[in-house]
């Protein structure tokens, strides 16, 4: 683009600025800027077309097509040319518009009389606000320049349109971060919250999106550049003894820190008129909607680190870091596009709940909101553009929905419900101390499950008679390197301190899958769930397993011992796995120190392979836990985190059922100690089906034990498998609505 061009670009720019400032009302001003616009460009007609609700587009202001439109032309997302652009983020140049695939006429406007199209997104970091139009009688294919030069005005007016510049009647320009919004996303983790938002990485907010100075911006992208350059390097040198894989992604970053591409896109943008932050802005919002259309999960990887780059630059720029001041409120719910596991656990029991713009139902941070007991819902998509910090907001981890500024009657519902969980929770309480047993005398343990020194206390609290899972992973989970030896066996020993005598089945390491430890090489797996993790991990990884089990012998200093192995899918895994236990317990012995009291060592059923093992196994095996999230994952075929699978089966499927019944009869066989641990044993109509079926241990968050002691003590087992015999007999697929009407009616 030639200097003149430029010129014209900010004196464009420079008049729009000068309009912005007046002290005029929001359509006043959106009346002007479009004159101003038409009048630069040479064009018959400027529109803007802004966002009334997610599916609606609505003509604001406009010079050139019949006024008596505005705020009454409205089409959908896709529809037409304007909708086209607004649905694909993808500019439409069109010189013989009306010859264009999807046009569509809208004869209230006038716009009979023009033939050329040019349309650009008006967008902010990849969120959608509206479009920018121009519009010419003759067919007039605009230039490269007049492109970029629309784009960069559409720029402005997302930052002003952020900002509140154009407020008015309707709602289309509605006050932004005002209205109430609902996010659906995915349960995380069970339970419901109110309180007020907690941003993890406040928004930056860019006031001033046009220059003044051009040069002066040049001269401050190009110190703040270097900044991140010197941070990122940092970055990079604190690591320098990583190898392989991860070296290269951070390489990778520093790469991208120092791509002169990047540098010139900004650069030639605040040639054309925009601050350093906007035009840092705006090829982030490139970046971003490139993201959303690159299928490569590589690809999107890297333009995540682009986008990660872009927020530490502007925040170098605008001197806005994490530490904006605010005061964390008395009840926050923390709202993140993601998280990692050590920066949720610095948050610890503090928060309400978690709302997550990504992650997936076995990311880290859902191990960790799941050890937390934290109300959490995951793809809530937009939440991060559209949430502030103070902000009222309501979670249902239960149905995965999130209410951000709701409306009373949303308010008193959640009130209400917790209120009446309250009230259930005191009634819960005066059971603490006494037994599930059931109506026709059938006593069954209710267990909790564990991953942190924090879960402890609620040992007591929920009236659990012991830990029946501890996830030992969380610790290698939220570290840089590999945990000491001894800094494992003084955790492991406080944890059996605070049980004051009470079972803890400590789990051995269940990593890879979904769970990949920070310092270990990912691996490029089909299908993970079904790959190298857990069991395959230790046996493979035998110096790691050695030390966790030397941590857990040297722990229990004198006192019981319950090991249980993760994921076993044949019986000779188990046998090797528990010669190695064997093998320590001997070297320990050797070595003076004290051994545990008693030892018991057990296997997690979480493949149905074994619910097929040879009687040996059984045998051999001093306890079994069902792990009833992957069971029944493998048994459906389903992945846990896929969203479109997983919710199709069902844990009361007759099928299922049967399978729990086969594994009950031969641990009874054998006399094997046998429990069911994982969400479903938390939730009370399923425990009462599967005790039904004979299982009479369950394990599961403690604020599940309150009402599935609640339940089981109102019911006869016995008459719930007749119940359940029925449904199996009569064909049905589930038993779920038969027990559901059974319970009604007991």
């Amino acid at each position: 683009m030639a200097e003149a061009t430029e010129s014209e670009s900010r004196k464009l720019l420079g008049r729009l600025r000068e309009a912005l400032a007046e002290d005029s009302a929001g359509q006043a001003r959106l009346d002007r800027v479009v004159q101003i616009i038409a009048c630069s460009m040479a064009t018959e007609v400027c529109s803007i077309y802004l966002f009334r609700d997610s599916d609606t587009l609505e003509l604001c202001a406009t010079e050139g097509l019949k006024p008596e439109a505005v705020h009454h032309t409205r089409m959908r997302l896709g529809e037409g040319l304007v909708g086209r652009v607004a649905r694909t983020g993808q500019i439409i140049n069109a010189p013989d518009a009306p010859a264009e695939r999807g046009f569509r006429y809208m004869p209230e406007t006038g716009e009979e009389r023009f033939s050329s199209f040019l349309g650009v997104p008006i967008q902010r970091l990849g969120e959608r606000l509206g479009v920018l139009v121009v519009q010419s009688k003759s067919n007039r294919e605009y230039t490269d320049d007049e492109i970029y030069a629309l784009e960069v005005v559409a720029m402005v007016l997302a930052e002003m349109t952020e900002l509140g510049a154009f407020l008015g009647e309707g709602e289309a320009l509605r006050a932004r971060h005002q209205q109430p919004v609902v996010f659906r996303g995915v349960m995380g983790q069970e339970g419901t919250a109110i309180g007020h938002v907690w941003l993890h990485e406040p928004r930056v907010v860019v006031t001033n999106p046009i220059a003044e100075d051009p040069q002066r911006e040049l001269e401050r992208l190009r110190v703040a550049m270097e900044t991140l350059r010197r941070t990122v390097d940092g970055m990079v040198n604190a690591v320098s003894l990583v190898e392989g894989e991860q070296r290269e992604v951070l390489e990778t970053y520093r790469l991208f820190a120092n791509s002169r591409s990047w540098l010139s896109r900004m650069e030639e943008d605040i040639s054309r008129g925009l601050s350093a932050e906007a035009a840092v802005e705006k090829e982030q919002s490139s970046a971003r909607t490139r993201m959303k259309q690159v299928p490569d999960p590589y690809l999107r990887e890297r333009l995540h680190d682009l986008d990660d780059l872009s927020n530490r630059l502007l925040r170098i720029l605008t001197g806005q870091g994490n530490e904006t001041g605010a005061e964390m409120p008395e009840d926050p719910i923390l709202v993140a596009r993601n998280i990692g596991p050590g920066e949720l656990l610095d948050y610890g029991r503090k928060l309400r709940g978690v709302v997550l713009e990504e992650g997936s139902v076995g990311s880290h941070a859902t191990v960790v909101a799941r050890a937390l007991a934290i109300p959490l819902v995951i793809n809530a998509a937009g939440i991060t553009t559209e949430a502030l910090n103070g902000d009222l907001i309501t979670v249902d981890g239960d149905h995965g929905i999130v209410h951000l500024r709701p409306e009373e009657n949303v308010r008193t519902v959640f009130r209400d419900k917790l209120a009446m969980d309250a009230k259930a929770q005191r009634r819960y309480d005066d059971l603490r101390d006494q037994p599930a047993r059931t109506l026709d005398g059938r006593v069954i343990e209710l267990h909790m499950n564990a991953g942190l020194m924090a879960d402890l206390p609620s040992l007591h609290g929920s009236g659990a008679e012991g830990v029946g899972l501890f996830r030992t992973e969380l610790q290698f989970l939220t570290r840089n390197k590999v945990p000491r030896r001894g800094a494992l066996a003084a955790l492991y020993a406080r944890v059996m301190d605070a049980a004051e005598g009470k079972r803890v089945v400590f789990r051995t390491l269940d990593i890879g899958s979904d769970k990949v430890l920070p310092y270990m090489k990912p691996q490029d797996e089909p299908n993970p769930a079904m790959g190298w993790r857990a069991i395959r991990v230790g046996l493979d990884k035998k110096g790691v397993m050695r030390m966790q089990l030397q941590a857990l012998i040297r722990a229990a200093g004198g006192r019981p011992l319950t090991v249980m192995f993760p994921f076993i899918a044949q019986f000779e895994e188990f046998k090797e796995a528990r010669q190695h236990l064997l093998s320590e317990l001997e070297r320990e012995d050797k070595l003076g120190h004290v051994l545990p009291e008693s030892v018991e060592i057990g296997a997690m059923l979480e493949t149905p392979s074994m619910a097929f093992a040879p009687r040996q196994f059984f045998e051999l095996a001093d306890f079994i836990s069902i792990g009833g999230n992957d069971l029944k994952q493998f048994f459906f075929a389903a992945d846990r985190e896929n969203e479109r699978v997983r919710r199709r089966y069902d844990t009361l499927n007759v099928s299922f059922l049967t399978l729990i019944e086969t594994i009950v009869v031969r641990c009874i066989g054998t006399g094997t100690p046998l429990s069911f641990c994982g969400e479903d044993a938390g939730r009370p109509l399923e425990a009462v089906c599967l005790t039904a079926m004979g299982v009479r241990s369950l394990s599961m968050r403690p604020a599940s034990i309150g009402p599935v002691k609640s339940l089981l003590r109102r019911v006869d087992i016995e008459e719930a498998k007749k119940v359940i015999d029925r449904a199996r007999a009569s064909g049905e697929q589930s038993v779920r609505s038969a027990v559901a009407e059974w319970l009604r009616n007991a």
